[in-house]
């Protein structure tokens, strides 16, 4: 089965190779092509192209911005014919758009799949990710296969947008774990306490949680190799926002934990993985030498 794949970044490169690994066999675009180039796959030379050899492809890029220029922008998906092609947008989007996608694509005759996925790097590797499926339930019959070879977990939750809202709000609870467990180790290393200790302390008590175990080895070594940006959570979390603000509804951490990403971005690390949040108080301090 030939598939087409658009979004090399960190997850979706790792998603890729899972599906090489299993078998399947892709042709590839990326706006950096150098990375398409690196899997060794064919390599289409825009998304109009790629679709002209493939019956469906997967889409996961930085928003919905990016997903949008992908499919309807010049040379996009839309211009090499969606006539009975299906669209998996994995992608993190704005729930708006979700639902304005699989309208647009069936005008064209096509399908579209709103299909976001838990999980950062690693599980993707081990072909442990979750995936939320919405729209046409025939074609995420007709897909489910290729979700197995890469989730663990494979959730249909209806029509198109639902995907994406319940994506936001899981990333409202992970962008909050994060937060919150970052501020606590920053806090305890103020006073005085070695990062192992405060961290093994965690684990054995109230930050004990499947996030902590997966950003141990991280925080320990202070390696934040982008797996899941903080630009992109801070994304999210905007997204999250318009949510909450559409459904007359309010939150109280929310717009608190979005912000500490922002700071971290305005400081200059959006595109490091999001526990550099870690460093919040050390990454004020380099740019503030004499609060020191």
């Amino acid at each position: 089965m030939k598939v087409g794949f658009i979004g090399l970044g960190s997850l979706g490169r790792a998603i890729a190779k899972r599906l090489l690994s299993q078998g399947v066999e892709l042709v590839v675009w990326n706006r950096t092509k150098e990375k398409a180039l690196e899997l060794g796959v064919p390599v289409a030379e825009s998304p109009a192209q790629l679709i002209r050899e493939v019956d469906r492809v997967f889409v996961i890029v930085f928003d919905s911005q990016a997903s949008e220029e992908v499919l309807f922008g010049k040379k996009g998906l839309a211009e090499g014919g969606l006539e009975g092609k299906t669209i998996i947008d994995m992608t993190t989007n704005h729930y708006a758009y979700t639902q304005t996608a699989y309208q647009e694509v069936k005008k064209l005759s096509g399908f579209y799949l709103d299909a976001p996925v838990l999980g950062s790097v690693v599980p993707a590797q081990k072909g442990e990710l979750t995936v939320l499926v919405a729209g046409d339930e025939e074609k995420f019959v007709e897909n489910r296969p290729l979700f197995e070879k890469f989730c663990k977990n494979i959730f249909f939750v209806g029509q198109a947008g639902n995907a994406t809202k319940l994506k936001l709000i899981n990333n409202m609870v992970l962008g909050g774990f994060m937060q919150v467990l970052a501020e606590a180790i920053a806090l305890g290393e103020l006073a005085g306490f070695e990062r192992e200790l405060i961290i093994n302390v965690l684990e054995s008590g109230a930050g004990k949680s499947y996030l902590l175990e997966v950003k141990k080895k991280k925080l320990l070594e202070k390696d934040y190799s982008v797996h899941f940006s903080a630009d992109l959570i801070h994304k999210d979390l905007h997204y999250a926002e318009d949510l909450a603000k559409d459904l007359k509804a309010f939150t109280i951490s929310l717009q608190n934990v979005k912000n500490a990403y922002g700071l971290v971005r305005f400081l200059g690390y959006g595109g490091e993985d999001f526990s550099v949040l870690a460093e919040l108080y050390n990454l004020i301090k380099t740019q503030n030498p004499s609060d020191t």
